[in-house]
């Protein structure tokens, strides 16, 4: 199915454009270790490999880790909003093996790194939050949504920050550890390979996210499972819809390879109402490019499977 274009993609155009024009310039669950190195932050993210294919929309790279949470059904049905299904046979069809009365939320700690538009480049930012994938937002017993409701962003990112809220999703300005990349490894680690990321809010206890992961030899979870998750199209308030296609084929994921990575996700954020705690998370970590298509009407999407040929 193609995703039709309307006149919100020229909303878009001078929106980007627009914000452009702006100025950028303990008491919480976390903590950052003070056994990470508070240095000079410099980026290993990867060049955008698709800005020239696609000059008339979003693009970027994403670098980061994506992991599933497990949480029982009973809660993600307490948590999304009852207005929407929960697709339990769409998840289940990917994964047959996944444990009865059980729903896989994602956490996903990111770094958007050469985001432009027509013509156009916006500073790197770094985002994080959980999500709650095979939302039946349009009721078809179809179609796939993925609800994200709250997201810590990089402050005083205007243009990130906007974004974000423009969807009607709870945002809070945050102070990320890297500041300027997808995570940060852990010097003098058991694994040399472990990594580490923080996202604490500016107004202190509002909200915090972080991740310790470590690499793993084998994951339950396929890349076609991951592939299908990143790839729903995104609502927070269901006025509007987000169309993010990453894509698993660019240099930006081949150069550097995808790592199954396990560990541990600690998130104050909403929309749980306490801090929360998650041992034995799988995840991936890479980097991906994306193509973007924003505020667009969530019915575009009715029987969306974009996601495939990705």
């Amino acid at each position: 199915m193609g995703i039709k274009h309307s006149n919100l993609q020229y909303y878009f155009a001078f929106s980007f454009v627009g914000l452009l024009a702006l100025r950028y310039f303990n008491n919480t669950y976390f903590s950052i270790p003070n056994y990470i190195a508070l240095s000079l932050c410099s980026s290993h993210d990867h060049p955008n490999p698709v800005a020239s294919l696609y000059p008339m929309n979003a693009t970027g790279t994403l670098n980061g880790t994506v992991a599933i949470i497990p949480i029982s059904l009973a809660l993600a049905r307490q948590l999304i909003p009852p207005q929407y299904g929960i697709l339990e046979h769409a998840y289940r069809a990917l994964l047959p093996s996944f444990p009865q009365g059980m729903y896989p939320a994602v956490v996903q700690a990111l770094h958007d790194h050469e985001v432009q538009a027509f013509g156009y480049k916006i500073p790197d930012f770094s985002r994080t939050g959980v999500e709650f994938p095979f939302v039946d937002m349009l009721n078809d017993n179809q179609t796939s949504f993925k609800w994200a409701p709250s997201l810590l962003m990089t402050s005083n990112h205007d243009i990130a920050l906007k974004g974000a809220m423009d969807y009607g999703t709870t945002t809070f300005a945050a102070k990320f550890e890297p500041s300027c990349d997808a995570y940060r490894h852990v010097p003098n680690a058991t694994d040399p390979g472990t990594t580490f990321f923080s996202a604490i809010s500016s107004d202190p206890g509002a909200a915090s996210l972080s991740t310790l992961f470590s690499p793993t030899e084998e994951s339950p979870f396929p890349l076609s499972f991951f592939q299908n998750f990143t790839n729903q199209p995104t609502f927070a308030d269901g006025k509007t819809c987000d169309n993010m296609i990453r894509f698993f084929n660019t240099s930006a994921t081949t150069s550097r390879g995808i790592e199954v990575v396990k560990g541990t996700v600690r998130a104050h954020i909403p929309p749980f109402d306490a801090p929360h705690e998650w041992k034995g998370v799988y995840g991936l970590r890479m980097g991906t490019a994306f193509v973007e298509n924003n505020y667009l009407p969530c019915e575009n999407f009715r029987g969306y499977d974009g996601w495939e040929s990705r």
